[in-house]
């Protein structure tokens, strides 16, 4: 029975909190897609290959999903607020680091600092907000965390190409530092230090067998077409870490104090739950990255029109999340999953009849549907990932979910710069657009894997 008599208003002492826990989201969600439209004008700046920056996205994803495992042990042992406090620091100087490189391997560097902050923001704010806040109140808490959330992806393409076109890149950056200060000085008066008197061992080793795995995953997907390295080294970077993924599947079975263990997969709504996001992600979160670069480099659109196009797709996403729940409940997760997953392969690969012609309310009509198709997709599999989960695993389960949503938004990008170098080497520079066309319709195809995985969901599955 679903009846929510208990859940009151948000109390004015818990206000602050819960604005400074939207600052983090908001500078996360804001930092995740501001940088997309920004990508061609870094490259010209630093003398690269606009095609050759994805990295500059993967860094940062690939370091937050590295991270995100370390972040309930080092809020639980150091506090909360000293260790978000911590975060806001780590990211607000890393972005002052990104907007004064000048060179690529300086901004990467940075990148993945930043990621480190940004993966303790989001994770800590909530638990901080978890044990702060009276459960009576947390949900009217989170639906105005959740608010920042949407804000920061809502704006941030626009921003970035308004800022790239009428200032200069580093102002991506730069406009960091004063929302950073703003949370850095409201930290110490919002927020308690709360610590848990008892914390077990940090499992090391099985963190560093998480790290070999994404990292060498990642980076052979990301370095396969790389004109510097040779075939075999991306092969061995992959080779390691399936070999790293066999290796912590061992310990998770073995160790007690395993950051994820081995139980939560015997949850077979969990286990296709996971599965079924980390392919579905592969092609959906590309297309932030995708769509804005192909509409730059190969269309020749501005920067600033660029991010404006981007807009439609979080107006789908949030004109979807009204109906979302009654679409589940009449017609079940797995109907819902399996038609709504072919939908968005098919909607990413038909971006491949676009060109720089397209009439813009086609554009922007295309975009919308995206966002809602999109959206539809992710919370219904988050959803669904977790709903079965004891309460004693829900904590690990919603980590393990976190870390595959940012590993599989890394691989993927990943996965789309890898492709359209290979395919721009294969057609020639001239025809980039057909580059990005097979690049488009390849990624679509990975639902049609991912269609597979959701047709295992159980017919009686409810809601």
């Amino acid at each position: 029975m679903n009846s929510t008599p208990n859940h009151q208003a948000l109390q004015p002492e818990f206000r602050l909190l819960v604005f400074l826990v939207s600052i983090g989201f908001f500078m996360q969600g804001l930092d995740t897609t501001i940088i997309n439209t920004a990508i061609p004008a870094i490259a010209q700046s630093l003398n690269e290959d606009p095609l050759n920056m994805h990295s500059v996205v993967v860094a940062y994803v690939l370091s937050v999903a590295a991270c995100i495992p370390l972040s309930g042990w080092l809020a639980d042992r150091f506090g909360v607020r000293n260790t978000f406090f911590s975060a806001i620091i780590i990211f607000t100087l890393a972005s002052l680091g990104c907007a004064f490189s000048n060179s690529l391997n300086q901004l990467l560097f940075f990148r993945v600092i930043q990621g480190i902050g940004g993966a303790l923001l989001l994770p800590i704010g909530r638990l901080a907000m978890l044990k702060i806040i009276p459960r009576t109140q947390f949900l009217a808490a989170m639906s105005l965390m959740s608010l920042a959330g949407l804000i920061g992806p809502l704006i941030g393409p626009t921003l970035g190409g308004w800022l790239v076109e009428y200032m200069t890149w580093e102002w991506i950056f730069l406009i960091n530092l004063p929302i950073g200060i703003l949370g850095v000085l409201l930290t110490f008066k919002a927020m308690p230090n709360v610590t848990e008197p008892n914390v077990a061992r940090f499992d090391f080793w099985g963190f560093i067998l998480l790290v070999i795995a994404m990292v060498g995953l990642c980076l052979g997907i990301e370095n396969f077409a790389s004109p510097y390295l040779s075939l075999w080294w991306s092969i061995g970077l992959i080779m390691t870490g399936i070999v790293a993924v066999l290796w912590y599947a061992f310990h998770a079975h073995t160790h007690s104090n395993a950051l994820f263990q081995s139980k939560l997969f015997r949850n077979r709504i969990y286990a296709i739950g996971i599965l079924g996001n980390f392919f579905a992600r592969l092609g959906g979160n590309a297309m932030p990255f995708m769509i804005p670069l192909m509409l730059q480099v190969a269309f020749g659109f501005e920067p600033f029109i660029t991010g404006l196009l981007m807009i439609p797709t979080v107006l789908g996403s949030l004109a979807s999340k009204p109906i979302i729940r009654h679409i589940i409940q009449h017609f079940g997760y797995r109907n819902v999953l399996l038609v709504n997953t072919l939908l968005v392969g098919a909607c990413i690969a038909s971006f491949a009849l676009t060109t720089a012609d397209t009439p813009t309310w086609i554009r922007a009509l295309h975009f919308f549907v995206f966002g809602v198709l999109n959206s539809l997709q992710f919370v219904s599999m988050n959803t669904l990932t977790l709903k079965d989960l004891p309460q004693q695993d829900a904590s690990s389960g919603n980590s393990f979910l976190s870390m595959i949503m940012m590993l599989s938004m890394s691989i993927g990008v990943a996965l789309a710069g890898t492709l359209i170098n290979v395919f721009t080497a294969y057609v020639g520079a001239e025809n980039i657009a057909t580059a990005f066309h097979i690049t488009l319709i390849l990624l679509g195809c990975i639902n049609l894997i991912t269609a597979i995985i959701f047709w295992q969901i159980p017919k009686e599955t409810a809601d």
